[in-house]
């Protein structure tokens, strides 16, 4: 298989069970962490290794490394792996996905933003989530007329902080979240809840669905559940670890135990709480958005600037939300009906938000 952001969290759980299941690993792409990277391709012995930057190649130990976009879809398009692993973060992971769909290759799918923005335009057929809620959600399907759909979160880094002080919270605050440890960008997503509103988006394009909703779960124990038109709920509970949804995504099924059971009695009792506006305000946009995919370019164009402004010291941490929804009121009407559009709708959306 490829294996397209090796190094971050769910690149390293990939490869976890690519050693559990013997697994051969034909390209690792990376960005800038070269010694995990090193530490992995003396390991799993990949033929081609692409990386994000140029004048970090000499410090890859490896005789094929390459670097850039335009090297990550020849890697795909040149390779005879039939899996392509996409944990890729932003929309950095739309063209890989694209080029993995064109070439006929099954796709294990961590990078939420490819649906988010373009779901319209991705044929699903050898699509499978690696997302514990989605991978939730699909575990739950029964031959059962269904309600709706509802995915949890964890409330990210401020869920039991004072209001009237999240306008003067840091950066360092913003990554330190309750309950594990995620790359900068979803870290932050978890805290503004955007991240959640782009798996609810995620699970309208895979299960064809538009009653669905969010609430916060504080021990990230139940993952997600269904309602049924009988009135009855199912809930899918497993300790938090990306492992599961991998090894499924990957080999379809599994029957060899990945995770420790979760031990009710020791968890004793669970916390759930409603996603306030108040503390998380892009959670005003949530139905619009759901009755309306085609702003998820919108919403991630602006997020990731936004974002990219907070960690750079530019902008606040409710400054965060506020561009987000701005955006949205202003390109509201966007309807992309090609996948050109997408790209042309995202740079008007990031020159917006920039200047």
């Amino acid at each position: 298989m490829i294996v397209l952001g090796s190094t971050g969290s769910i690149g390293v759980n990939t490869l976890n069970i690519a050693r559990k299941f013997n697994l051969n690993v034909e390209v690792l792409v990376a960005g800038r962490n070269i010694e995990v990277l090193n530490a992995q391709i003396k390991e799993f012995n990949p033929k081609k290794v692409v990386i994000a930057n140029k004048e970090d190649i000499h410090k890859v130990d490896h005789s094929n490394v390459s670097f850039g976009e335009e090297s990550i879809l020849e890697a795909i398009q040149n390779s005879d792996s039939k899996t392509v692993v996409n944990a890729l973060v932003g929309f950095l992971g739309l063209k890989p996905t694209l080029k993995a769909i064109e070439c006929g290759k099954k796709i294990a799918l961590a990078n939420k933003e490819s649906l988010v923005v373009a779901g319209k335009f991705i044929d699903q057929t050898k699509l499978s989530p690696i997302d514990s809620e989605h991978f939730g959600l699909w575990y739950l399907l029964q031959d059962k007329k269904i309600n709706s759909m509802l995915v949890t979160a964890s409330g990210g880094s401020f869920r039991d902080y004072p209001l009237d002080q999240l306008a003067n919270v840091s950066i360092k605050e913003a990554l330190n979240h309750p309950n594990w440890s995620m790359g900068n960008k979803i870290t932050i997503d978890s805290a503004t809840m955007t991240n959640k509103m782009f798996e609810l988006m995620e699970a309208a394009w895979l299960f064809d669905i538009r009653k669905l909703d969010a609430i916060i779960e504080t021990k990230s124990l139940i993952h997600a559940l269904i309602n049924f038109e009988d009135g009855s709920t199912t809930a899918h509970i497993a300790n938090a670890s990306m492992q599961l949804p991998i090894a499924y995504a990957i080999l379809g099924k599994c029957d060899e135990q990945i995770l420790e059971p979760v031990d009710l009695l020791q968890v004793s009792s669970l916390e759930f709480k409603k996603i306030e506006t108040s503390r998380y305000p892009i959670w005003e946009a949530k139905d619009e958005i759901i009755s309306n995919l085609d702003l998820g370019v919108v919403l991630n164009a602006a997020n990731e600037v936004a974002v990219s402004k907070f960690l750079n010291s530019e902008i606040g941490f409710l400054d965060v939300s506020k561009m987000t929804l701005n955006a949205l009121n202003k390109f509201n009407n966007v309807k992309p009906t090609t996948i050109e559009n997408i790209f042309e709708i995202d740079k008007e959306v990031r020159a917006y938000c920039e200047s």
